[in-house]
Order: structure tokens, then C-alpha cells, then sequence
């Protein structure tokens, strides 16, 4: 099973949009530099995220990005589908194509994984991975990083 970057980085820009949220609307910048994920390649997450309605935009002074609906009601099985993410462990992609053609001997094995995976992570919401501690403590160092990188100032 391979989630790629996509995914990944998906997940990890919510999860700082969440924990940024009660400040405002936030900034894909602000994400970009927290997170260290390229600004163009979250503009097209989020492009993705925004037209599967798991965020919303605000424009203008002050504007950036907000979630559409409650933590608790996103999964992170909805941002991996909303940008367009695969969760498939078999090497045909679904198609039993991947013998020679035919289905595997261990198709129905890796299917029934994709099963599982999927399973877990529709129980696994926003909400939960924010209030983690270990998440909320890299937050305060990544927002740590980046205010002392604005005033000129490099923590090492």
C-alpha cells in the first residue's frame, strides 16, 4: 500500500488549517511556510479540496482558506479522495489484470486490504488528529520556526 505525496501533503495542510482556523481564514503562504509544501503545489490541493467542499475561500484583505464544515465531520479518507488520491494496494489497480492478464492469487487479498484501510481512515477525523499532543507540540514549533523566520531571526 503506497499513499503518495498528494495525500499526504493533503492531510498535513488540513490538519494546520484546522489548528490555524480560529485565527481566521488562512493563508496557503502561511501553510506553505509552516509545512514547507510548495504555494503552487497547494494551490492545486486546495483547488481540489475546495470543489469537494471540505474548504471554503475568502477573498480579499485578511482572506485565505477555512474549513466548510466541522472537524468531526471530516475524515481523512475525505481529503485523500478529494484530491483525486487512490487507496489501493493491488498492483492492477482494481482491473484483475495483474497476472499475464489475468487475476492474481492474491487479488482478494489486497483488496480486502484497500477495505480495511479505507475503513480506518472514514474513523479517523480532523478533529481527532488535532487534538493530538504530539501534533499540537510540532505545531507550536513549526509556528515558532516560521515568527522567528519573519523577523530575521533563524532557530537552529
Amino acid at each position: 500500500m503506497r499513499l503518495t505525496t498528494k495525500g499526504r501533503f493533503a492531510v498535513t495542510a488540513m490538519i494546520d488549517l484546522a489548528l490555524h482556523s480560529a485565527e481566521g481564514p488562512v493563508t496557503l503562504a502561511g501553510i506553505s511556510e509552516r509545512q514547507k509544501i510548495s504555494l503552487s503545489y497547494l494551490e492545486q490541493l486546495f483547488g481540489k479540496l475546495r470543489r469537494n467542499k471540505l474548504v471554503g475561500s475568502v477573498r480579499g484583505p485578511g482572506g485565505g482558506y477555512r474549513l466548510t464544515k466541522p472537524m468531526n465531520e471530516v475524515s481523512v479518507v475525505d481529503i485523500i479522495f478529494a484530491v483525486d488520491e487512490p487507496i489501493d494496494a493491488t498492483q492492477c489497480g482494481g482491473k484483475e489484470n495483474c497476472h499475464n492478464d489475468q487475476r492474481c492469487m492474491t487479488h482478494d487479498l489486497w483488496a480486502t486490504l484497500n477495505g480495511r484501510i479505507r475503513d480506518y481512515l472514514a474513523l479517523v477525523t480532523l478533529d481527532q488528529l488535532v487534538a493530538n499532543p504530539k501534533v499540537k507540540d510540532i505545531a507550536v514549533l513549526q509556528d515558532m520556526r516560521a515568527c522567528k523566520k519573519s523577523h530575521g531571526t533563524v532557530l537552529a
